[in-house]
């Protein structure tokens, strides 16, 4: 039985699957290849990279004009900048597939000699030189995981790519396609030797161009779902294409694992009669963040970065003006956070669920001892969120200065305390969905929580905006837009209250002052507003 592929290329008898070639433009491509240009396709981790590069190997191959070639140069990472040792994994790599795909021993029977002539600075590119010109049909070379690779090795193998270009296409490949997460453009590369950043640009400068493989279509979920119900039977709910899509904006992996996990694991699926529900993919996303998988963990992982949280911060806070490098926000579109294109969002809802948290684990594990979700929980299973955000107040007094200036953003770290300080009690029955609204100083949070414990039951829903003043801002302006946001807000999620959350930073303040409830007046929408 074929199944919703979450690790490694696909693989057409096990893997339902959206063939690799259509997801990319072949024309163009083949175009490139056959005017021997050398170029960049890049994405981020388990979109299909991989199985782009295999499919587009088999196709060369068979189609007979070229030898094609597809490597992994993950290999020469675990040498780091010990070069001679990192190229003789290269080549043995090389070597390797050389004999499985192309029956070819060249690189093999030639390796140790080049390495010990030419040393590991020129033993790659004589290598490729004396294949070529031995090959009976022009080689194309399509080298995986290139920015696996680490300073002086990356270098030298750009370079030594880069050396004998111009002897392509009979006395060296004739096409490269370099693939990894980043553009070539964005490789900032470190040599030990040199003791200097040498840019990826610059040491790579025959890129003819660089493309970027896409995420699903909504037609190519549907495509996908429509193949585990021809080969099992089993439907899907009406409206279950379109949610995924919600979720996960076709991002391939997170796509893949939320049809496994709701199809093969949730235990009220497995009966093949039943429809998968919408219920389903709800809980097999709450199982992924709740399990932290490795796709999801690794993309957090990066919020160490500094660059990624100059970017990922000021989104956090919403804030009015945001003011990250333009290489920056390139980076973290690279790594697959954030939207590729305008407006400035985080790329699909459950990254924009699993970020928060992730900055908030050590926090969260703070409040385990001292927050229990069952004080605010009422005797009719419903929740008392007044009571939690009045509690809240008291905890941000008394512990707020410590954790913003941990999280270093002085706009997103007071959200952050409140998501963390929500997320203690909500998740114990119920979820909290993010919207960031980038460039207009706001940050909307649906609260959806399950009166009796049941995800079958209908939910509660409460829309939460939290706005941050400064000396700038004018509190009846804050007040004003922040009722019109929210009121509009909930209209479109179906909210039947509201709380506005104001942030006041201004450091000549007294708590005293800062700190406040006003409720609703009768007639006005049910927005309480709160100082924080």
């Amino acid at each position: 039985m074929r199944k919703f592929n979450t690790e490694g290329p696909v693989v057409a008898d096990r893997h339902y699957y959206i063939p690799p070639l259509s997801r990319i433009d072949l024309h163009g491509i083949l175009e490139l290849i056959a005017d021997t240009k050398y170029f960049v396709l890049h994405a981020p981790r388990q979109t299909g990279k991989t199985s782009t590069l295999l499919a587009l190997q088999d196709r060369l191959n068979a189609d007979g004009e070229y030898r094609c070639l597809y490597v992994n140069f993950e290999g020469g990472q675990a040498a780091r900048e010990d070069t001679a040792r990192a190229m003789q994994a290269l080549l043995g790599r090389l070597a390797s597939r050389a004999l499985d795909v192309l029956q070819d021993d060249f690189v093999d029977t030639t390796m140790s000699a080049y390495l010990h002539k030419h040393g590991p600075d020129g033993a790659f590119s004589e290598t490729l030189v004396r294949w070529a010109a031995a090959s009976p049909k022009p080689l194309v070379l399509l080298i995986d995981e290139i920015d696996a690779l680490v300073g002086d090795t990356l270098i030298s193998v750009l370079r030594q790519l880069r050396s004998e270009y111009d002897r392509r296409p009979r006395r060296f490949p004739q096409s490269v396609v370099l693939c990894g997460v980043r553009d070539v453009r964005d490789y900032q590369i470190y040599s030990s030797r040199e003791r200097m950043n040498v840019s990826g640009g610059s040491a790579f400068n025959i890129k003819a161009e660089s493309l970027r493989l896409g995420d699903f279509s909504e037609g190519e979920v549907r495509a996908l779902l429509a193949q585990h119900t021809a080969e099992c039977g089993q439907a899907f709910e009406r409206g279950i294409t379109e949610h995924i899509w919600s979720l996960t904006r076709g991002q391939p992996w997170l796509v893949n694992a939320l049809a496994y996990e709701a199809c093969f694991k949730d235990e009220a699926s497995r009966d093949r009669n039943s429809e998968i529900s919408v219920a389903a993919i709800d809980r097999a996303k709450e199982a992924l963040i709740r399990r932290r998988v490795t796709h999801l963990h690794q993309l957090a992982d990066k919020l160490r970065e500094d660059r990624v949280r100059r970017v990922i911060l000021p989104m956090l806070a919403g804030s009015g003006e945001p003011s990250w490098a333009v290489r920056d926000l390139e980076y973290v579109r690279d790594l697959g956070l954030v939207a590729p294109d305008y407006p400035v969002r985080m790329a699909n809802p459950i990254y924009a669920e699993v970020i928060p948290r992730e900055l908030t684990i050590p926090l969260e594990a703070t409040l385990a001892g001292s927050v229990d979700p069952a004080w605010y929980v009422n005797s009719d299973g419903s929740l008392n969120l007044t009571g939690l955000l009045s509690a809240f107040q008291v905890y941000f007094r008394e512990n707020s200065e410590a954790w913003v200036e941990r999280f270093g953003h002085a706009e997103a770290g007071p959200q952050l305390i409140l998501h963390a300080y929500l997320h203690r009690v909500i998740n114990s029955g119920g979820r909290i969905g993010r919207e960031f609204a980038v460039g207009r100083g706001r940050v909307d949070l649906l609260i959806e929580w399950h009166q009796g414990g049941s995800p079958h039951e209908q939910a509660q829903k409460y829309g939460i905006e939290c706005k941050v003043r400064t000396a700038k801002a004018g509190m009846d302006r804050l007040v004003r837009e922040g009722r019109e946001q929210l009121a509009a807000y909930m209209d479109g999620c179906g909210a039947e209250a509201g709380h506005l959350v104001i942030f006041d930073l201004r450091s000549d303040q007294a708590w005293e002052d800062r700190l406040f409830r006003k409720d609703p007046a009768l007639g006005e929408s049910p927005i309480t507003l709160w100082g924080v």
